[in-house]
């Protein structure tokens, strides 16, 4: 069974965009735990927790596209 290349191009890109948000998030988190007196504490800290999540899910749906590409 050959492996689908488009598909595995498109699980391959899905990684790719969670790779930086794996760096960006905790970035984030860390940043707004420096600055917890500032008003905007609750809104940076809670991008921060968005980013991470998006990559986590990011970084799944890649996986699952590329077993997809090769499994069918």
């Amino acid at each position: 069974m050959p492996t689908d290349r488009k598909i595995l191009m498109k699980g391959l890109s899905f990684m790719a965009w969670a790779i930086p948000l794996f760096f960006v998030g905790p970035t984030i988190i860390h940043s707004s735990f420096k600055n917890q007196g500032h008003p905007l504490y609750i809104p940076v800290l809670g991008l921060g927790i968005i980013f991470c999540l998006l990559g986590m899910l990011m970084f799944a749906r890649g996986i699952k596209t590329i077993m997809k590409s090769m499994f069918g």
